[in-house]
């Protein structure tokens, strides 16, 4: 009994997948699947539809996991090759722990550091790091803690500077930008605002195109007011991965830039940062007459060198302490000072699949900028693969059924054609995607193009399949019957 209900279902399969030639099946098939393609990625030229909103809790997004993976294999394939070495990093690594002292340093020692950078005359000085407390090192926290008997000391301690007016004074004497994060939720160390440059909108105010946060750890008042910028330090995961870099971020009610934005602000002497925008999002970030294209969101596709190529702009804090790291290291080099020392970085993996330090990324993101060498992905794009995917599906809709047309000579008389067609016609898709990504660094997405013509074209031969199915089975049946025909005639 459960053999025939299988058969009969497949039966009826076999009659909806054959209605029309298998054309209204083939057709949903392609509408529903580039529907599905644009909700995972809706191109930001006009508004999302509300249906969407109500489809990001249960519907998988399978097509956004394919194109990631094929952005990664693009960069893989292709990695950026540095062309200019803008960028020196101050590794505060294993070796200056050991030499200096363990992490958090006393604020009057990194302020050693900062002077030691200084003296070499850098461009801009970006510190990867905030400082949301008081330095408890500092001789007017250590008099606090000193009990009445001492009131000497105490008061001959409270007479000396603080950690922090020292570092505020280092920070003042040098082209500094400290880092701040951007968070999602109130903390003890959090506050609601960040003392920033302006920035300069031209066109709609995007701020509620970008990400947004309300909640920022950044560094104690008297060290933003003593630093030449403040800048963001967030970077965009994706399953754990770093793709995007959020050039501008929202934090309550302005606009504020990420610290290769803000390093470049500073080197320039620009008043503000320029954001051109439409109503379809971000355009571009700009500083003096560097303009970065951007995605909607103000983000960057980054396109990652590989760390093989990178490792000689790293030099270690201890030996610029020591004074052995050559002034040419960093004579008009924007410099980043950052942690690497083991357990105290934040490890980010790269589209390369390699796992770097987080001064790394903001290290590639300048040079990207110095090499301009961007990846782009309009919005355009997406509209333009849409139409490929709705224009060649309806081509194999409507000329794939036609029993009598030379591509279906063709698959009868030459064994397997309808694999190696799919397979010639795929791996084109691929090496052109591949040379558009080489040449103009265009973030072409294939793999959703494949996947929906694939499941176009499978419709055609799953009913083939089917219908080869239940000719065997009805065959068989008959068989059956036959031999039981027979067995009956047989004298007893």
């Amino acid at each position: 009994m459960k053999r025939f209900r299988d058969y009969s279902w497949m039966v009826f399969f076999l009659k909806l997948m054959r209605a029309g030639q298998g054309r209204p099946v083939a057709l949903a098939v392609l509408l529903g699947l580039s529907l599905a393609n644009l909700y995972s990625e809706w191109p930001g030229s006009m508004p999302r539809p509300p249906l969407f909103d109500k489809l990001d809790d249960f519907l998988p997004d399978s097509f956004g996991t394919a194109r990631q993976l094929l952005f990664d294999h693009y960069q893989r394939r292709f990695p950026r090759v540095p062309a200019s070495q803008p960028v020196t990093i101050v590794a505060i690594d294993d070796k200056t722990l050991a030499a200096v002292g363990q992490w958090p340093w006393p604020r009057n020692r990194l302020a050693s550091l900062v002077d030691a950078i200084a003296a070499r005359k850098p461009l801009a000085i970006g510190l990867d790091l905030y400082m949301p407390e008081a330095d408890q090192t500092s001789p007017d926290k250590v008099a606090d803690n000193l009990p009445a008997s001492a009131a000497t000391l105490a008061a001959g301690l409270r007479a000396l500077p603080s950690h922090e007016t020292i570092l505020a004074n280092a920070l003042g004497a040098s082209p500094s930008i400290l880092g701040a994060a951007a968070v999602d939720h109130a903390a003890f160390d959090t506050s609601t605002d960040l003392r920033s440059a302006p920035i300069l909108v031209h066109g709609v105010d995007p701020l509620n195109r970008v990400k947004r946060y309300h909640y920022v750890l950044a560094s104690l008042p008297e060290l933003q007011a003593a630093a030449h910028g403040q800048a963001m330090l967030n970077v965009a995961l994706e399953q754990g991965t770093v793709r995007r870099i959020p050039l501008i971020l929202g934090l309550g009610d302005k606009l504020v830039p990420c610290m290769p934005v803000e390093m470049l602000r500073v080197v320039t002497g620009s008043a503000a940062v320029d954001v051109y925008a439409n109503s379809a999002g971000v355009q571009s970030v700009g500083v003096a007459d560097v303009q970065v294209p951007t995605q909607p969101d103000g983000d960057i596709w980054l396109h990652f060198a590989s760390i093989r190529a990178t490792q000689n702009r790293y030099v270690s804090a201890r030996d610029v302490l020591q004074g052995q790291v050559d002034p040419e290291r960093f004579r008009n080099k924007l410099v980043l000072v950052g942690l690497t020392g083991t357990g105290l970085t934040d490890m980010r993996t790269t589209t390369l699949g390699e796992t770097v330090p987080g001064i790394e990324i903001q290290a590639q993101i300048i040079e990207t900028i110095f090499d301009g060498r961007f990846l782009l992905r309009p919005v355009w794009l997406k509209w333009a693969e849409t139409t490929f995917v709705l224009a060649f599906g309806l081509l194999i809709i409507w000329y794939l059924p036609h029993t009598d047309s030379r591509l279906a000579a063709f698959v009868r008389a030459v064994p397997k054609a309808s694999a190696v067609l799919g397979v010639v016609l795929n791996l084109l898709l691929f090496a052109g995607s591949l040379l558009l990504f080489w040449y103009f660094g265009l973030l072409v997405d294939a793999a959703s193009i494949f996947i929906i013509l694939s499941a176009v074209m499978g419709c055609f031969f799953s009913t083939a399949l089917l219908d080869l199915s239940v000719q065997t089975r009805r065959e068989a049946k008959r068989r059956r019957a036959s031999a039981s025909r027979s067995a009956d005639q047989l004298p007893r």
